[in-house]
């Protein structure tokens, strides 16, 4: 009888680690928004701290604008909502030509609601070829209050 493992296997899989790219000094980031304790490089660079957040309330725009085209395989989004109650919407857009025109990868909604749903982590496969623009829209609360955008993390590789 032939027999293998299959815990090993497992283990073996969740520990494969990604190439984040460094976004640094592949890409310029557009903004429409920041507050200063909360810059966007603490949602783009690994340990450089508690995430983006938005200076006002309403929709605001995200985007990175490569040196080069780069090739895309999984894109990582983390938001983070410890307090307000709220149905907020993404979507993420690509972008081969500069941005004149986008291609949807994925437009979602999602309940932030203390203490049992406060963080969303999304990880989108992709295989995207010669990327110059990732556009990412978000609107905070669906229903026009005045919650304030947010980026925990936001991780391509």
């Amino acid at each position: 009888m032939r027999k293998r493992m299959i815990e090993r296997d497992v283990q073996r899989a969740s520990k494969t680690e990604h190439h984040w790219l460094n976004l640094a000094t592949l890409a310029q980031v557009e903004i429409s928004s920041e507050e200063e304790a909360h810059p966007i490089e603490s949602a783009l660079v690994p340990g450089s701290g508690p995430g983006w957040r938005a200076a006002e309330s309403g929709e605001q725009m995200l985007r990175l604008l490569f040196d080069e085209p780069q090739r895309i395989g999984l894109v990582r989004l983390v938001f983070q909502e410890d307090t307000l109650e709220r149905t907020q919407e993404f979507v993420l857009r690509w972008s081969s030509d500069g941005g004149q025109s986008y291609h949807d990868i994925a437009r979602q909604q999602y309940n932030f609601s203390s203490p049992d749903s406060t963080r969303e982590l999304e990880d989108y496969s992709i295989d995207l070829n010669g990327v110059t623009t990732l556009e990412l829209c978000i609107i905070p609360d669906i229903s026009r209050g005045n919650a304030r955008a947010s980026l925990a993390e936001w991780r391509i590789a």
